[in-house]
């Protein structure tokens, strides 16, 4: 959602718009400290990792989003810890390299569904799916917040 967007629907929102990708080379140029909670939707998965890392650094909560290319059933998300995690293959490869590096525990949302792939296209959404993933991961997000 742009920053224009949210101040369409309430004018006394105070919205930061940084147009920047979070990589772990450009990660000192954001002050993660500052804010409550983390969502990680970033298709790059040393980014993901940093981030993980630096989250639980600084005792920030962390919701990160796992792949929802080749996905048809938006019903099949979950949300749960890493290492609670099935079927996914970028859980996998998250649950490996996370435990290599000591982070313990991570919040993700992932699917149940195994990948539509052919071994012949790159992954690819369809619009409903990532869609329902940022919903359902902005629901968690809300929830955790208000229970805080």
């Amino acid at each position: 959602m742009s920053k224009e967007r949210i101040l369409d629907i309430n004018p006394e929102c105070d919205v930061t718009s940084i147009v920047k990708m979070y990589l772990p080379e450009n990660s000192d140029e954001f002050n993660l400290a500052q804010y409550d909670y983390i969502v990680d939707a970033i298709d790059n998965v040393t980014a993901k990792i940093d981030l993980a890392i630096k989250s639980q650094e600084l005792g920030i909560p962390m919701l990160a989003s796992m792949g929802t290319g080749n996905k048809l059933d938006p019903t099949a998300f979950k949300i749960t810890d890493i290492y609670k995690t099935d079927t996914c293959p970028l859980c996998r490869v998250m649950r490996r390299e996370l435990k290599a590096r000591g982070v313990k525990k991570l919040k993700v949302l992932y699917s149940t569904e195994l990948p539509k792939n052919d071994g012949e296209r790159t992954p690819a959404s369809i619009s409903f799916v990532p869609s329902t993933a940022g919903l359902i991961i902005a629901g968690e997000v809300v929830k955790e917040l208000m229970n805080s």
